[in-house]
């Protein structure tokens, strides 16, 4: 059996240039006559490509130079708490909810201060983004938080909330690269890389120096400062070195393909494919509203368990896997990132229609 169209929402499809190069270097990277996953972090060899990969990254980006670029470890997850932790200074920050990990996200950061719920989409399932364009933001919020592109609803923010001045937190998990992105709106962008950049176990986190403090509460662990891993350029203990290797290959990827303006382009594309399908067909619905649909997620439904319990086992058939959608939902989703070639979503849609026939 070859390659699958895998619509994974993470860990995802990664670009096959990459995969191909990787196994080429497995035992023998660059004449050093061993593996990265056998490297020291500490070696020169090593050093040359965390370096390459952040420079390379920042160059995609456009980071200016008063940001510090992290690789670390423990997922979007570990930033829930990390984030309230290293950033409240005041104890308040506000959460606009548009999902399950923004959710999960204020509810973590209660523990270490008031974190408020200044908006949230939850009253309908989440298939919208709220008007955040005048918020209740707190005189003392120490920032404002949002989860920008929603994996599991397949929401977008594709206007960022009016912070009235506070500092802008985002998760970007599942957009990350996918578009151009202006990294002076924010304060602290980060991601889990298993989506849209490479293989789980990387988490990026891009923050604003002036944010990097050592004046912390004292329960903060050592490896939850910020200034840890900055002082030690992501080098404080054993960093996810394949991982950060892998994703250092698909910043080349993403540099040799037009860059970040190329990849929007690309993605409009694909998910056009796809949602101009689900606007016509009489079986298939969408349940995002138009204006705040994602690129990179796209969750569709029958309206019936039963034909959605068929349309994922024949598609998987049909070579077209991970369709399923995530159980908060039901029905279908497609995640379409940046390696997820055009012939995918053609292939999706294709099947599709025919589904649609065979099962009027």
């Amino acid at each position: 059996m070859g390659r699958v169209y895998n619509f994974s929402a993470g860990p995802a499809v990664l670009p096959e240039e990459v995969l191909k190069e990787a196994a080429a270097e497995m035992l023998d990277y660059q004449g050093s006559g061993m593996s990265v996953m056998e490297m020291s972090h500490r070696s020169k060899v090593y050093d040359d490509i965390i370096k390459t990969a952040e420079a390379d990254l920042r160059e995609l980006m456009g980071i200016p130079e008063n940001y510090e670029v992290l690789f670390l470890q423990g997922g979007a997850w570990t930033q829930f708490s990390a984030i309230p932790m290293n950033l409240m200074k005041n104890g308040v920050a506000d959460y606009i909810v548009t999902g399950q990990w923004a959710k999960k996200a204020w509810q973590e950061a209660q523990k270490y201060g008031k974190a408020v719920k200044v908006a949230s989409s939850e009253d309908e399932t989440f298939s919208y983004i709220p008007d955040c364009s005048d918020l209740p933001i707190d005189d003392d919020a120490d920032y404002v938080y949002i989860c920008e592109n929603n994996t599991i609803y397949g929401t977008k923010f594709w206007n960022l909330p009016n912070t009235k001045g506070k500092d802008l937190v985002a998760d970007v998990s599942s957009c990350f690269l996918s578009e151009p992105v202006d990294v002076n709106k924010y304060a602290v962008i980060y991601g889990g890389v298993q989506k849209n950049i490479g293989p789980a176990g990387v988490t990026i986190v891009i923050i604003r120096k002036d944010l990097i403090r050592d004046d912390l509460a004292e329960y903060v662990p050592t490896m939850l400062k910020y200034k840890t891993q900055a002082d030690a350029g992501s080098l404080f203990n054993t960093p996810p070195c394949y991982g950060i290797y892998i994703c250092g290959k698909v910043f080349k990827w993403l540099k040799a393909n037009g860059g970040l303006a190329a990849m929007k382009t690309r993605n409009e594309e694909k998910a056009k494919i796809l949602y101009d399908f689900l606007d016509q067909s009489d079986m298939f619905k969408g349940t995002v509203r138009k204006e705040d649909r994602s690129l990179m997620n796209v969750p569709f439904i029958t309206g019936n368990d039963e034909l959605d319990a068929k349309f994922v086992a024949e598609s998987k058939a049909a070579g077209l896997e991970n369709l399923k959608g995530h159980r908060s939902v039901g029905g279908m989703r497609a995640s379409i990132y940046n390696a997820m070639p055009k012939a995918g979503v053609e292939k999706l849609v294709e099947f599709m229609t025919e589904f649609e026939k065979a099962n009027k």
